[in-house]
Order: C-alpha cells, then structure tokens, then sequence
C-alpha cells in the first residue's frame, strides 16, 4: 500500500485533538489565563473515555479505505 504522506485522515491523534478542542469548546467563559486554561486541558483529557480512542482505533481500516478510494485526496474524514 502506497502510503498518503501527511495524511491526517489516517493520524488517530488529529481526531482525538478535535474531540478535545470541542470539548474546551463547551466552557461558559474563556479561560482567564494559561493556568486555568491549562487545567481545563488536564481535565478534558482525563475525562475523555476509553470508548472515543477504541473508536478511533476501530475507525483506522475505514478511513484507510477512503483515502485509498480518493488516491490521497479528500475524504469525509
């Protein structure tokens, strides 16, 4: 298999990165500092269950599939 350089679509890591983004998303206020905003992080990331990595794990031979179907090009993930 010819691998797609700097494919994020096949990195499980950007989407776990989304994930946390959206999650930081969620705050009332911004973060007051880089301390608070640091502490959210910790938490947000502590809190991220098992079933969301599995599920990127799980998702790898899928979103290999599309990048070889699109030739290295856009794909839905």
């Amino acid at each position: 298999m010819k691998w797609p350089a700097q494919s994020a679509d096949l990195n499980p890591i950007e989407h776990l990165w989304c994930h946390l983004k959206k999650r930081l998303g969620k705050y009332e206020f911004p973060s007051k500092g880089m301390e608070e905003l640091w502490k959210r992080v910790e938490k947000e990331w502590d809190d991220i269950p098992a079933s969301v990595c599995q599920g990127l794990i799980e998702s790898l031979p899928r979103r290999i599939s599309a990048v070889l179907k699109a030739k290295g090009g856009y794909t839905k993930y």
